[in-house]
């Protein structure tokens, strides 16, 4: 379904940033990529949905390179990505989003249900702008109902997790669960591992290990590459 072939990235300074990355993943695969910090995570994903082009390599989707196509070009094929801060945009309501997402003009009952399953009372946001007078939580679970709305082929989750309530993280879950999708999603949370099919540890920009994440669950854990999520750990918007 998707193949990276030896994708690289060097930064404006010439730092690599990626180095001669290569994996695939399956339909309907649940990807975890992590790894400490700095190691290429975030960029790699970028690269996939083509905010960053690759200095070197191949993106293959469904048996065409689309590794110099545009952001657009991969979201009309079927890719959707979601970044770690949601982006707000003044004078777009939460309703107008839900329609661009699905390419149609919802219904108050279905753009409702979309809303309802991320746990938002939904006539009550409907109307609303999507700018900063909505909080981190709200704004994140607009952009999971948002996701909903698209039902792409392929769902990009950059640290899904960051900044998020417990109520959120727990719809979060659900969906990542409940969603019959391909999906790749960096993060360092045990309960997000533990849905997966399968874990990438990147270092250095480099692929070091990768496996079935009940076999990685030891190393995860003592090298601090895995978290676990509580109710002190997240922002109660």
């Amino acid at each position: 379904m998707l193949e990276i072939k030896n994708i690289s990235y060097k930064a404006d300074n010439k730092k690599s940033i990626i180095k001669d990355v290569s994996f695939c993943v399956k339909n309907n695969e649940k990807l975890v990529i992590t790894g400490p910090n700095g190691s290429g995570k975030s960029t790699l994903l970028k690269i996939i949905m083509g905010i960053i082009q690759p200095t070197a390599g191949n993106i293959i989707f469904n048996g065409k390179d689309i590794t110099h196509t545009s952001i657009t070009e991969r979201a009309n094929l079927g890719i959707s990505f979601t970044f770690q801060t949601p982006i707000t945009f003044k004078g777009i309501t939460v309703k107008k989003i839900l329609d661009i997402a699905s390419h149609k003009n919802n219904s108050v009952c279905n753009a409702c249900d979309y809303l309802s399953q991320v746990g938002l009372c939904a006539k009550e946001y409907l109307n609303r702008e999507l700018d900063n007078k909505l909080s981190g939580g709200e704004l994140k679970r607009i952009e999971l109902a948002t996701l909903l709305a698209r039902n792409t082929e392929i769902m990009l989750f950059d640290e899904p997790e960051a900044g998020i309530d417990m109520w959120s993280f727990i719809n979060l879950t659900n969906i990542l669960k409940n969603t019959n999708s391909t999906q790749i999603i960096v993060s360092h949370q045990e309960r997000i591992f533990d849905l997966a099919d399968r874990v990438i540890i990147l270092d250095k920009g480099t692929i070091k290990t990768e496996g079935k994440p009940e076999n990685l669950k030891e190393y995860l854990v003592d090298n601090g590459l895995c978290n676990k999520i509580k109710r002190g750990d997240v922002n109660n918007d």
